[in-house]
């Protein structure tokens, strides 16, 4: 329980502070995305290729990760059912809202949660894979058809192409596979520039908190409200029953599953959002709304499925 305890302070702490610096704008306005854009295109990739060259593939690609995507497709379900009884959201809306819903932010989010409190980088590298490569393309594919009436097969295959978190993964999978060793020259400066990612995400999104107000009159209130709730606390119970009993998971890959499905919902949900002009207050508000909630979850599902 100290070691869970102890995760979760040096999480909370570089985020507030993130906060704290941006409230006395420290850094100025353009901190956050300095910082966001520096862990993303440089820190990241890094880190992630390290953990990656390091780690055996054929353990990355297992039940937990099963777990991860049918979670994330029930969840995503259950939401498009509540709409068409209920809150008849347009069908660009409504796909937002699906994918708010169980989109999780395994990189800015995951990977500290994952370093911090399961006290395994590796656990959310097959989830920030799994989602970067099938569910961000098909998110594109399908809000492309819906407002444009046409599918762009160039945007969807460009994403991952373009994608440095991408790049840096397969490289060091291209590593892994091929039973490379890497030289000290060169992995001791990636080692150095992966360990700033963590804090600088950290910050970044403690930052980003500042001056948010969600669920403001005239958002989707009921729509934001639903798919929050869905993401804050059926995807976990659902990641739960489904490790436990349909895979049948040991306890310390079920506490992962839960702990990754109980992650607030992505930033990059806002971005596709923004790309498209469709639902973006309700991707806001639900990006917020579990980001306030998930350190409960997280907490609680540590507590208890954690072994002390």
């Amino acid at each position: 329980m100290e070691g869970i305890l102890t995760g979760f302070a040096i999480i909370a702490v570089v985020i507030a502070a993130g906060y704290v610096c941006a409230r006395l704008r420290i850094g100025g306005d353009g901190a956050q995305l300095a910082l966001n854009r520096i862990a993303f295109f440089v820190a990241s990739p890094a880190l992630l290729f390290t953990v990656i060259a390091d780690a055996d593939l054929a353990e990355l690609l297992h039940g937990p990760l099963l777990v991860q995507a049918a979670a994330a497709v029930i969840v995503a379900g259950l939401f498009l059912l509540v709409n068409a009884v209920w809150l008849r959201l347009s069908a660009s809306e409504a796909t937002v809202g699906a994918v708010s819903a169980g989109y999780v932010n395994a990189n800015n989010i995951g990977l500290p949660v994952a370093v911090y409190v399961l006290d395994d980088p590796r656990a959310v590298v097959p989830l920030i894979l799994l989602q970067l490569l099938v569910f961000a393309p098909l998110t594109l594919l399908v809000l492309d058809a819906q407002t444009t009436g046409r599918l762009s097969a160039r945007l969807v295959l460009a994403q991952p192409v373009r994608n440095p978190i991408i790049l840096g993964s397969v490289a060091g999978a291209v590593v892994s596979a091929a039973g490379w060793t890497v030289p000290a020259p060169v992995l001791a400066p990636l080692d150095i520039l992966g360990g700033a990612a963590i804090p600088m995400m950290l910050m970044a999104f403690g930052m980003s908190l500042h001056g948010s107000r969600p669920l403001r009159r005239g958002s989707s209130r009921a729509a934001a409200g639903v798919a929050a709730a869905i993401k804050a606390v059926v995807m976990p119970a659902v990641a739960y029953l489904l490790a436990r009993y349909a895979f049948r998971l040991d306890d310390d890959e079920v506490l992962a599953a839960v702990v990754l499905a109980g992650l607030p919902t992505a930033q990059n949900v806002f971005n596709y959002a923004s790309r498209f002009r469709r639902g973006e207050i309700l991707a806001r508000d639900v990006i917020l709304v579990t980001t306030i909630a998930s350190p409960v979850v997280l907490f609680a599902a540590a507590l208890l499925l954690g072994d002390g």
